[in-house]
């Protein structure tokens, strides 16, 4: 219990200095984490002030340990329905040969009936089980953070002898990744009229899941790697890392690069925020009343649009439209905090799109939204498509980069009126496969539409 001051009469001004002094150094009791109190935002900040003390690297082990028994267990999951489906194939393929020995085609519907059941039901196992980890797995690691910040208030939590903890500053940055390092190139710009600003800008040719996953060893075995010090270092902060992905109009579905980003993040557990699945569900929900607000402009506005683009956005208020974000956060990624899924259809293959296209200003959006919520790190797909296509040549890239550069570059010029941070660091990607021709080509571009810093260079004179 504190010492209680009061004052009445003559007040000696020394000496209620020192009883202010004697009562601000009464050191004061760790909180107690009971259920009140062990909020989203007290579990971030006991996080926050976790990762950044000697038990940083104990932290990450945990995280990697957590991550490692899910991954072993979605590759069994894996493999099991694997071969249930090979013995239902087999077993199918027996009953189509046995149509000419008796078998019916009411036979053959009830043995595709069964088969649909049992992998259903094997699917259901499969994911309960999972799901009963995860959860089990988030509720320990909760506990356990609690408990390691309460000990560091009672005594200094130190450094395990064996803990590689170094400077992130110190790491080079060919550490962070395995990507590419053939075709990558560095810049520094400035931009602004009158108080310029720095910003670092990279292009690269990577997979953009690579952003994501975590790599695998030789045995298939998750990597500990550095690049996930950053990230966790970042988590609770106002340095996020973000990055775009293209995706279709069919929120979750499971198809093409939406499928194979939900599988990254099913392969360890999410232990800061709500599951992807989760998210997207969640998201749903304002996805639709969002699609009864256009409905509803989309009517309201039809008398200044012609007949043709009536009918277009008449038939595009039932799905989310070209350009539209949603985004989705987690902890457990690589080299990601945020991903920004932008909604993305063949349109974008025409090399005649212009400024006005609806995923330009997409962009733009999503830029606008990094400022306003910390996010400085940002990976744009350049030609707006992660994969080459035989209409990408040379002219096609390069029309498309020039129209990608010039808006970005406006964009960022206008962040200085949107407020919040600003997007120090700006990286272009571009897709594996990219020819070494295509990609100088568009790193030269660089120079000539960004304001590049260059090093004045001076020669001592010999006398």
């Amino acid at each position: 219990m504190a010492e209680r001051i009061t004052i009445s009469g003559s007040v000696n001004v020394e000496d209620l200095i020192n009883r202010w002094e004697r009562v601000y150094n009464v050191p004061s009791h760790p909180p107690v984490w009971n259920a009140v109190q062990d909020n989203i935002e007290q579990y971030a900040a006991a996080y926050h002030k976790l990762v950044h003390s000697p038990v940083l690297d104990t932290i990450l082990h945990t995280e990697h340990s957590f991550a490692t028994v899910i991954h072993r267990l979605v590759k069994e999951r894996d493999e099991e329905i694997g071969s249930l489906a090979s013995k239902q194939t087999e077993e199918m393929s027996k009953a189509l040969e046995g149509l000419s020995l008796g078998l019916t085609e009411a036979d053959i519907t009830a043995i595709a009936k069964k088969h649909q059941e049992e992998h259903g039901m094997e699917i259901a196992s499969w994911e309960s089980q999972l799901q009963a980890l995860r959860e089990s797995q988030k509720d320990e690691y909760r506990n356990w953070l609690m408990s390691l910040l309460e000990q560091s208030y009672e005594s200094p939590l130190a450094t395990p002898l064996s803990s590689p903890v170094v400077d992130i500053k110190e790491i080079p940055d060919e550490t962070y990744s395995n990507l590419n390092q053939n075709l990558q190139e560095s810049f520094t710009i400035h931009l602004g009229s009158q108080m310029k600003q720095m910003y670092n800008i990279r292009i690269l040719s990577a997979e953009v899941l690579d952003f994501c996953q975590v790599p695998t060893n030789d045995d298939g075995e998750l990597e500990r790697q550095p690049r996930r010090m950053q990230t966790a270092l970042g988590l609770y902060s106002n340095d996020l890392s973000g990055i775009v992905l293209l995706s279709d109009n069919h929120l979750g579905g499971f198809s093409g690069i939406t499928q194979d980003f939900v599988r990254v993040c099913e392969m360890s557990t999410e232990l800061h925020f709500p599951s992807v699945d989760d998210q997207l569900e969640k998201i749903r929900g304002f996805v639709k009343d969002g699609i009864e607000w256009r409905k509803i402009n989309a009517i309201c506005d039809n008398h200044l649009l012609s007949y043709s683009e009536q009918q277009s956005r008449k038939s595009g208020t039932k799905y989310l439209q070209v350009g539209d974000v949603y985004i989705t956060k987690h902890s457990n990624l690589s080299d990601v905090h945020v991903v920004f899924h932008m909604v993305a259809d063949d349109s974008l293959k025409s090399g005649e799109i212009t400024s006005r296209h609806a995923a330009i200003l997409g962009l733009r959006n999503i830029m606008k939204c990094a400022c306003s919520n910390d996010v400085t790190t940002l990976t744009i797909p350049l030609l707006l498509s992660h994969e080459m296509t035989p209409e990408m040549t040379m002219t096609w890239c390069n029309r498309r980069a020039e129209l990608v550069y010039k808006c970005v570059k406006g964009f960022m010029i206008e962040m200085a009126s949107w407020g919040g941070s600003e997007l120090k660091n700006l990286q272009f990607l571009v897709p594996t496969g990219i020819h070494e021709d295509i990609f100088s080509a568009l790193v030269a571009m660089v120079p000539s539409i960004f304001r590049v810093s260059n090093p004045l260079v001076l020669k001592a004179n010999s006398s």
